[in-house]
């Protein structure tokens, strides 16, 4: 078997003063933070399309990428066997957990769909031979059912019904193979779930055929005996005008309104947040607060360029609260960061690889560190319960409990009963808070 990372070897905790490129800094997997380790904590994942399927390509050059596995002279099962390898090789000697695949990145599309899942069922024959010597597991599967050119106007939302049917065939088999390989969830993006014009489209009939859909994968969920957990990414606008999960509100809203809440939760992506026009806390919050919260695909976007860029994420600040919201919701269940992120296209060498997932584990360690030392000094919490203080008794409890009407309200502050005096939210001094557990943090290596 050749060896395709050859200048790595294994890449191990060495602390913050390493002067070794290929080295964690602060992720010590076997490190204990609040009861558990760092490992069970972040529950590290890569994926494996834009780290060992995507050649660097945009769509104003060809592919600028050093991988040998992507080689266009190999006969495709050929190719995808070579590639496996090459990423169950870069998945241990990274020491990460988990992966994450779409059916198309592990196995080559043939001339029918029977053909296409044959050679899925062989590579996923060849995944878990490699899971098993290597003990690298699947955090999530998923189906591309955007990127074929059938898929231009949706999959579930296709005006087409044997669109529809297509994408229903292929979600089905992408799920059992994730079912078989031990998969802890099942994600569906919904890349294309959207509309470009109004001129042509009917929003109501999309709806109700995207929920038929959800409502299928939720039966064969159930058929397969499928014990994880279904994911749905939030995805806003890009590549349509609008789509139809732009949020984790809206996705929610969706959900209550076919009634599909008891059965799915959220894949927060760090870049799509961000495109909402939210924060990556906000998304966070929402989920946690709202018990939809599900799984994080760990990246970032540039804030001079409105484009999904998935950079590695690189801001403690950034980061960190939002990993507080997760702690504070009880942590991850069955989900985990996922680095769904690609390497800019100037960083040519297959090391590369190495230098972007090491800086991002180190930003999510560090971001844990100081979640958890917010959580633990009850910083936030405290100033947080104190604000909201007057809706757990008297008046605020017995409005929450339906003991006033309006004008038994209005009678109150009528009569100079009620004459409330605004109270600070203290902004910068929250803000203070949270920048010094960073720098303990920091200061504590």
């Amino acid at each position: 078997m050749a060896e395709f990372f050859s200048t790595v070897d294994a890449v191990r905790y060495e602390g913050p003063e390493s002067d070794n490129d290929y080295a964690y800094r602060v992720y010590d997997a076997d490190r204990v933070v609040l009861g558990k380790t760092m490992r069970e904590h972040l529950r590290i994942a890569v994926c494996y399309w834009h780290s060992f399927s995507w050649a660097g390509n945009d769509v104003f050059g060809a592919g600028t990428f050093d991988r040998p596995w992507i080689d266009g002279e190999l006969a495709p099962m050929d190719a995808a066997k070579v590639k496996m390898e090459a990423a169950f090789e870069f998945l241990t000697k990274l020491g990460v957990p988990y992966f994450c695949f779409h059916d198309v990145d592990i196995a080559p599309a043939g001339d029918t769909f029977a053909e296409s899942r044959r050679n899925l069922e062989v590579m996923v024959a060849q995944a878990e031979q490699h899971m098993a010597e290597t003990g690298v597991q699947l955090l999530w599967g998923t189906s591309n059912c955007f990127s074929h050119p059938r898929f231009a106007a949706g999959a579930a939302t296709n005006p087409d019904p044997e669109v529809f049917a297509y994408a229903a065939a292929q979600i089905s088999a992408a799920m059992e193979m994730t079912h078989r390989l031990g998969g802890a969830n099942y994600v569906l993006w919904g890349g294309r779930e959207g509309y470009e014009t109004l001129l042509n489209t009917r929003m109501r009939q999309e709806a109700d055929q995207l929920a038929r859909f959800l409502h299928l994968v939720v039966e064969r969920k159930h058929e397969l005996g499928f014990a994880g957990t279904l994911l749905i990414e939030p995805k806003p606008q890009e590549p349509t005008k609008h789509q139809y999960d732009y949020d984790c509100a809206t996705v929610h809203g969706f959900l209550d309104r076919y009634d599909l809440a008891e059965e799915f939760r959220v894949n927060i992506e760090c870049n799509h947040a961000t495109l909402a026009g939210h924060s990556f806390h906000h998304e966070v919050a929402y989920a946690v607060d709202n018990g939809i919260f599900g799984s994080v695909d760990a990246n970032r976007g540039d804030a001079q360029n409105g484009w999904d860029t998935d950079q590695f994420p690189n801001s403690v600040e950034e980061v960190s609260l939002a990993v507080y919201e997760i702690l504070r919701g009880g942590g991850f269940d069955t989900g985990g960061f996922n680095f769904d992120t690609k390497l800019r296209r100037q960083s040519m060498a297959r090391e590369d690889l190495f230098h972007g997932h090491i800086g991002g584990i180190d930003t999510l360690a560090q971001s844990l560190l100081v979640a958890a030392e917010l959580l633990e000094r009850g910083t936030l919490e405290s100033l947080r319960d104190a604000r909201y203080a007057g809706w757990s008794q008297g008046l605020g409890a017995q409005i929450l409990a339906g003991e006033h009407s309006l004008k038994d309200l209005e009678q109150q502050v009528a009569s100079g009963q009620l004459d409330p005096t605004p109270v600070s939210g203290e902004q910068e001094r929250l803000e203070n808070l949270v920048n010094r557990a960073l720098w303990r943090a920091i200061a504590a290596g």
